[in-house]
């Protein structure tokens, strides 16, 4: 018999025993080659290429992939849908890992590599999201490979000018993928690398690809905190196995540890006040809303230049549906313009948007087909309810289009013009009824102020609705009167003379003047303001309304043809009304101007109404105007409902505040009493498991070990065998020691003795052991004791000490 030893650089021997004739040839040149040798039926035979991964390194490719992802989920809330995200992000991350591991061969390292990589940047990835511009849904043209070159960096510029969320349209997945593409080839590079070490350098591209998808993201990203966690979980793991420096025999101390790190970091996080910086923000602003003149102003040309001209035609709008122009809700004296979320709680900013519009509104879907017609020529897009997309006919004609999705209305920079034609898919929100109204309180937000208000808005607000309960109630009241008491003219030629404006002095005019005349502009104008002296949130919209004769909404309006339907909007049906914000029903619509068919003339009596001959509704009673603890408490009259004063609900009001501030304050008390608690979970499940797993020898053996651990955990020092461990705890505590050495002997027994243990043994041993522990517990001092429940010494060693069966 012949031996030969193989020796490579690494100090692998490999050693073959050959036997009879047969002869052994061995060759080793590198790392890289297999070792070949002769078997003695004469046929070669090769040993595994040395260098093919390893499972470390494709669980290492595993790891780093799923970080990509992970870091490129941000982008997620951009596009609108995790479909689509996932369309770019997943392969992208796959082709990037593959490149990565391609690495590991070295006729394929690096320029090939680089090959592979400009294939799937400049080729599949166009030839996937430019899918138009390719021949038969595969074969790439110039076309494609140009706009793929051009939008590679396009599509960046396209997420930080469009408000999420955007679409996918304009080859916009191609960030993404350029993304997810680089981060997993770099991530993936270090985490095959040989040596585990380089596995740290991988935290480099997983942070900056968390940077760069942060940066391009929205304000709240996809799931922030879990995400975050996620990764650095990941990183520490994947690291501390890497290096070698992750013990599996402490894990359950090692996630209670993780755990409690990321509960006090995620707490700590959102305890302070969070900023997010975010590109879009700085790279184009959102469009101003105060470079424009207010759209309220130029109302009543419309209807003097076009009053009979078709402005706007809508194809499959539900019938009576409204289009709103423009809304507004900053009132500066003499008119109201729009505002932007720097002043109102409730109105967002004009951006860019994509493809698809974030809309949460409940209603009816819809999808109209709006033409601009000759005359209306202004800055203001006509929408209908609340918008989900909006699609253009021309494609560049979008790039003029600035949405808001709480007003729910749009600029056009570039002004409408005849022909132009845009489809909007949306949703039609549900219109409650006038006894919902009526029972529904007012919300309260934050809204720019009124200023120079006239007196007379005041007090008349005040004699019509002052004594309202609910703030639906008092703006059907204010509505009401004013469509009751008024009367309608456009001060056109012919027309009874009534001045253009919405201004304090036009107010004061139509409610304290000699005639309470006038169209939408100053009736609206007019209860937006009453409605915001009584503390109700108004705003006032301009837009047009499908009207009969009397300027009621008509659904006779809608021309039916075929399947499809028509609505033509005229000059005269460009009208104002105010919009109030009620609990549970949202911005509510209100229409204060009187019918247009009351026309007034001087044989009537066109004085508005009196404050003082009113009849207000008397204030809520007091039973003790003299004592402030029995006067009503909570919200005002208007937008609230009052507060009881029973002595009951006051009672459960202070124990309500008690126990809020006692839950606020009392978290350390609870997160000591959680982590007692886990301790005590985790030490019974530990000893269940000694108790019920292994050989019935380990059984015992570990049940010995139960009985030392809680010596140990009450602080006691033993050692040596277990009759002298027996010895020391009965020594130490003053407790009986025949039961420990009984037990102890019992332990020794099953261990050396080689016989077999009956299971009823075990069982029997087992509740000695159960019964010991207790009379160790009971024998402690309180402090002690509750210090020995809570230890963790020894409890995850009972298993290994029983399979080596040693004598402790």
């Amino acid at each position: 018999m012949s031996t030969t030893n193989l020796t490579n650089s690494t100090n692998s021997t490999y050693t073959t025993n050959l036997t009879g004739t047969g002869t052994a040839t061995g060759s080793w040149a590198d790392s890289t080659h297999s070792v070949i040798w002769m078997s003695r039926d004469g046929k070669s035979q090769a040993l595994p290429n040395l260098n093919r991964p390893r499972m470390a390194q494709y669980v290492g490719l595993l790891v780093s992939s799923l970080l990509t992802l992970a870091a490129a989920s941000n982008l997620i809330d951009v596009y609108g849908s995790a479909q689509a995200w996932a369309v770019a992000a997943i392969p992208a991350t796959i082709i990037g890992s593959l490149v990565a591991l391609a690495g590991l061969v070295p006729a394929l390292r690096l320029w090939w590599q680089m090959l592979f990589m400009a294939l799937a940047q400049l080729v599949v990835g166009p030839v996937i999201f430019l899918n138009d511009t390719t021949i038969a849904h595969v074969v790439p043209t110039l076309r494609t490979l140009t706009r793929g070159w051009m939008q590679m960096l396009g599509s960046f510029k396209y997420l930080l000018a469009i408000d999420p969320p955007t679409g996918t349209g304009d080859g916009s997945l191609l960030a993404v993928w350029t993304i997810c593409l680089w981060a997993a080839l770099l991530t993936g590079i270090f985490a095959v690398a040989e040596d585990g070490r380089f596995t740290m350098i991988a935290i480099i591209p997983v942070v900056a690809n968390l940077t760069i998808c942060a940066l391009l993201g929205s304000s709240t990203g996809f799931h922030r905190i879990a995400v975050g966690t996620f990764t650095a979980i990941a990183l520490v793991i994947w690291i501390s196995a890497r290096w070698k420096l992750l013990e599996l025999g402490r894990w359950i101390s090692s996630v209670i540890i993780v755990l409690l790190s990321a509960a006090l970091a995620i707490g700590g996080c959102l305890a302070v006040g969070q900023d997010r910086t975010i590109l879009r923000d700085r790279y184009e602003p959102p469009l101003s809303p105060y470079d424009y003149t207010s759209p309220l102003s130029g109302m009543r040309s419309y209807i003097k230049s076009h009053k009979t001209d078709v402005l706007l035609t809508a194809r499959n709008l539900p019938a009576g549906s409204t289009v709103r122009l423009a809304v507004m809700d900053r009132f500066d004296g003499n008119v109201w313009n729009l505002s932007d979320s720097t002043m109102a709680t409730d109105s967002s900013n004009y951006h860019r948007v994509g493809d698809t519009i974030k809309n949460t509104t409940k209603g009816k879907r819809f999808t109209a087909k709006f033409t601009v017609d000759d005359g209306l020529n202004d800055y203001w897009l006509p929408l209908s309810g609340a918008a989900s997309s909006v699609e253009f006919a021309k494609s560049s004609d979008a790039d003029s289009f600035y949405y808001n999705t709480d007003t729910m209305s749009a600029i056009y920079p570039s002004r409408t013009s005849k022909g132009l034609t845009y489809t909007e898919t949306g949703i039609m929100p549900d219109v409650p009824t006038d006894k919902e109204i009526a029972k529904a309180d007012a919300v309260s937000i934050i809204q720019p102020k009124a200023d120079d208000v006239p007196d007379c808005v005041d007090k008349l607000a005040t004699a019509i609705a002052g004594g309202q309960a609910k703030g639906g109630e008092a703006a059907q009241a204010l509505a009401s009167k004013l469509k009751e008491a008024g009367w309608f003219s456009h001060g056109l030629t012919g027309d009874y003379p009534s001045n253009a404006g919405h201004g304090n002095y036009r107010i004061n005019q139509l409610l304290a003047g000699s005639a309470m005349v006038g169209d939408s502009e100053q009736y609206a104008s007019a209860m937006a303001l009453m409605a915001r002296s009584l503390g109700l949130p108004s705003r006032v919209v301009l837009g047009f309304l499908p009207k009969n004769d009397e300027g009621d909404i008509s659904n006779d309006r809608t021309e039916k043809h075929g399947k499809s339907t028509v609505t033509k909007f005229t000059g005269n049906d460009m009208t104002a009304w105010v919009e109030i914000k009620l609990d549970g029903y949202g911005w509510v619509a209100f229409y204060p101007t009187p019918k247009e068919t009351k026309i007034p003339d001087e044989n009537q009596n066109l004085t508005p109404p009196n404050p003082q001959t009113l009849v207000r509704q008397p204030p809520v009673p007091l039973t003790d105007p003299l004592r402030d603890d029995t006067q009503a408490k909570g919200r005002s009259s208007i937008g609230g409902s009052m507060a009881d004063e029973t002595s009951a609900n006051l009672f459960w009001q202070r124990f309500g505040r008690i126990a809020k501030k006692v839950a606020i304050y009392g978290s350390p008390v609870w997160t000591v009493l959680i982590v007692c608690g886990l301790l005590l979970v985790i030490k019974a499940i530990a000893l269940a498991r000694a108790r019920r797993h292994g050989s019935a020898s380990q059984r015992v053996a570990a049940g010995w070990q139960a009985v030392a651990a809680l010596a140990r955990q009450s602080g006691l020092d033993i050692r040596g065998t277990r009759n002298e461990q027996a010895a020391s705890i009965s020594k130490q505590m003053g407790i009986d020691t025949e039961a420990l050495l009984a037990l102890g002997k019992q332990a020794d027994y099953a261990s050396f003795s080689g016989d077999e243990v009956a299971q009823s043994q075990v069982e029997r041993y087992w509740h000695d052991v159960i019964e010991e522990r207790r009379f160790i517990l009971d024998s402690l001092p309180m402090l002690r004791r509750w210090r020995a429940k809570l230890s963790l010494a020894d409890v995850f060693h009972f298993r290994r000490i029983g399979k080596k069966g040693r004598n402790l």
